[in-house]
């Protein structure tokens, strides 16, 4: 009589609400992410990347936890923390790094580089460079959306430095009159480039900002893919019945400085190792392995790839050409769609 070997059985915590294809998502998102940050860090040492360049090593789960939470035809944009966004989304990662060299084959022609990433083809409008100036943009995507009854909505990242500009507060009031389907998302990482959130604002709890439109808003960990899917689909439940926005405070951190010109030292060596015992992609990793969703082989596999993706990406961006000259005068007006500008 053969014996059948059989498979251990699949123990899954009871407490889970999201699947193992959610899990699984979620961790190669985030590190595809990862991977790629700490590659683009170590290319910028080495000045094959040039000028800005912010990292997003530490908030993955701010993007990855709200992608799964959002349909595909909805639009995101940010501010100039941007890698990220679009490589969940499925930007190519070889697009994105030949625009982080200036390359003719980076997404944005090689013409925004780091910060002004863009892709139409997964609705990521845009990184934006100047602080604040994509949140009133946000709502006015989101009421674009709503006035051709898309069912779409947008998302609207910003950094806790961006709600001390007036665009914020006006976006915020807008669209609260409105009832335009946004989400204005804060990525709380604690710091305004080099300046705490306490040395800059009486209200240190940014969600209650939006209190003083009557928008519905919450404080979220971000650390933590779960809480920020679930955030995100309240509000974009809310946005699509036609209740109008929310302003979500995604409490994060990034481990490396605002910028790859800032050495950090305004923070304690506790204060982030406090927040690496949180670390997102490890988190999720570590609720893969306790629920038997893959094995440790399964999941080195997977960083296989994703690091052979990676370096094919720089291999992509070397051998890719700069945009040539002529190149300057193109992607100015759109001329075919608008006859009343003359040359």
């Amino acid at each position: 009589m053969a014996i059948t070997k059989q498979m251990p059985e699949t123990k899954v915590n009871s407490d889970l609400k999201f699947s193992k294809e959610t899990y699984l998502r979620w961790y190669e998102m985030m590190q595809l992410m990862r991977k790629f940050e700490e590659k683009a860090g170590q290319l910028y040492g080495q000045q094959k990347i040039k000028g800005f360049c912010h990292l997003y090593i530490g908030q993955e789960a701010c993007a990855a936890g709200a992608i799964t939470a959002l349909n595909k035809d909805d639009k995101w944009i940010t501010a100039y923390r941007d890698h990220a966004h679009p490589l969940g989304l499925g930007t190519s990662p070889n697009a994105v790094m030949a625009e982080l060299f200036a390359k003719a084959t980076g997404c944005s022609k090689g013409k925004g580089g780091s910060m002004h990433i863009f892709d139409k083809e997964v609705n990521f409008v845009g990184g934006h460079g100047i602080v604040g100036a994509q949140v009133p943009l946000g709502a006015g995507i989101a009421f674009a959306e709503k006035y051709n009854k898309t069912g779409n909505l947008c998302i609207c990242y910003m950094g806790d430095g961006a709600v001390r500009q007036g665009a914020f507060h006006e976006a915020l009031n807008m669209a609260m009159l409105w009832k335009l389907p946004v989400i204005f998302v804060i990525e709380n990482n604690g710091y305004a480039m080099g300046t705490s959130v306490k040395r800059t604002s009486n209200v240190t709890e940014l969600y209650k900002l939006g209190s003083a439109y009557e928008m519905p808003s919450e404080p979220v960990n971000a650390m933590r893919c779960e809480d920020v899917h679930e955030a995100v689909a309240r509000a974009a439940e809310r946005a699509r019945a036609g209740e109008g926005p929310t302003l979500l405070e995604f409490r994060t951190y990034r481990y490396k400085g605002h910028s790859m010109s800032d050495p950090a030292k305004y923070r304690t060596k506790d204060e982030l190792e406090t927040y690496r015992n949180q670390d997102p992609v490890e988190v999720v990793r570590q609720t893969i392995l306790d629920n038997n969703f893959a094995t440790e082989q399964d999941l080195e596999q997977i960083d296989a790839r994703i690091k052979e993706q990676v370096l094919e990406s720089v291999e992509f961006a070397e051998k890719s050409p700069y945009p040539t000259p002529d190149e300057l005068y193109k992607d100015i007006y759109a001329q075919q769609d608008y006859p009343y500008i003359q040359d």
